[in-house]
């Protein structure tokens, strides 16, 4: 019968057989399979806090960017409104901190 069994099934049953002779080598193997089974669980918990903290720092960042992005948007909006009114691109630099090209290309964009 036992040749009948698949080669995994026929190790399964060697091992099984094998250890329920030998008391110290089964304790042997359930203290490996323990190791192996918390080594397993440090690691999953280790990716997990991982994946959370990266998680937390993306979206830290994105907050930051999307800040930044705001801001030059809304500098753009007050240099427009500056050169409709009438003002002078210094004025409009110093008020804004755009530089000469960003300011030259809002003007552009309004003709």
């Amino acid at each position: 019968m036992m040749h009948e069994l698949e080669p995994a099934l026929k190790k399964a049953m060697s091992v099984l057989e094998f250890l329920s002779q030998d008391e110290q080598a089964r304790q042997q193997y359930e203290a490996r399979q323990k190791f192996l089974r918390d080594e397993a669980s440090m690691i999953e918990g280790a990716r997990e806090e991982g994946l959370k903290k990266g998680m937390e720092e993306g979206i830290k960042e994105g907050i930051k960017e999307g800040l930044k992005e705001g801001e030059a948007e809304s500098k753009r909006r007050i240099a427009q409104n500056m050169l409709s009114m009438g003002l002078d691109q210094d004025t409009i630099m110093k008020a804004t901190g755009l530089t000469s090209a960003e300011l030259k290309a809002i003007q552009e964009e309004q003709n």
